[in-house]
């Protein structure tokens, strides 16, 4: 059940950097109003439809069924912090906010000088 509610996430990033909605890109497949939006429910596409989608977006099947943990395009998750952050390890999101609040303090400091 993960991989398939990770499909779906990874799908919706897809849709959201391409900057696109699922019904235009159905339109644009040629597939049946709603057919993108039925794998929300955790529903999984079939082979061939999990490599069409692939294709149009660029990226590996086994990225968007969470085989491959980053996409084979260069990731650019500056715009799309949540994503990312949702992506990380609970040990790695630690780093990242001890990191943002040190880089924080640093520069108030330097501020102040």
């Amino acid at each position: 059940m993960k991989e398939k509610v990770l499909f779906f996430d990874r799908f919706m990033l897809q849709v959201k950097r391409n900057n696109k909605s699922i019904n235009a890109i159905e339109k644009e497949l040629g597939y049946p109003r709603n057919s993108l939006n039925n794998y929300k429910n955790g529903g999984e596409p079939s082979g061939s439809r999990l490599v069409e989608i692939a294709e149009y977006f660029k990226v590996s099947p086994e990225y968007l069924i969470g085989k491959e943990k980053k996409s084979a395009e260069a990731e650019d998750f500056t715009l799309f912090p949540k994503e990312y952050f949702k992506q990380l390890k609970v040990s790695q999101k630690k780093e990242l906010i001890f990191g943002i609040i040190n880089w924080i303090v640093d520069g108030l400091e330097v501020d102040e000088k």
